[in-house]
């Protein structure tokens, strides 16, 4: 058997914060005990998301930081290019920052990018819709 991916893992400054961020995009996971250092959620589909704080990344991978550079992004699919305006629009208002408003992109979808508590992009995608 090949390895499989499994999980995906965010290194957070903020483990309430962005637990709550991921939430507003329909990830189904539940608040962070007092003092917890490490929350996961499992999505349709069987992968896993996990967050762990600054000290307990360290403690497995010591460059471990978070977000807000050129690595990993994380892109969600909403049900059509309104939906994606609604998305960024709500988040916004949430006070979470906007890198690029919603736009029409050359390759078929209507796009844009927030950022997460951590500063790690965020895209919300969906088809445009046919004219």
């Amino acid at each position: 058997m090949s390895p499989q991916l499994n999980a995906l893992g965010i290194v957070t400054s903020d483990l309430f914060g962005s637990v709550r961020f991921y939430r507003h995009l329909g990830v189904e996971v539940g608040d962070p005990a007092e003092g917890e250092s490490h929350v996961e959620a499992t999505l349709p589909g069987g992968l896993r998301i996990m967050w762990d704080t600054v000290e307990v990344a360290q403690s497995i991978h010591p460059e471990a930081r978070p977000g807000g550079g050129g690595g990993a992004t994380f892109a969600f699919a909403c049900d059509g290019a309104a939906d994606v305006d609604a998305t960024y629009a709500r988040l916004i208002d949430e006070g979470y920052s906007g890198r690029n408003e919603p736009w029409d992109a050359p390759w078929g979808q209507r796009y844009a990018v927030v950022e997460d508590p951590d500063g790690n992009p965020v895209d919300l995608f969906a088809p445009l819709d046919p004219r």
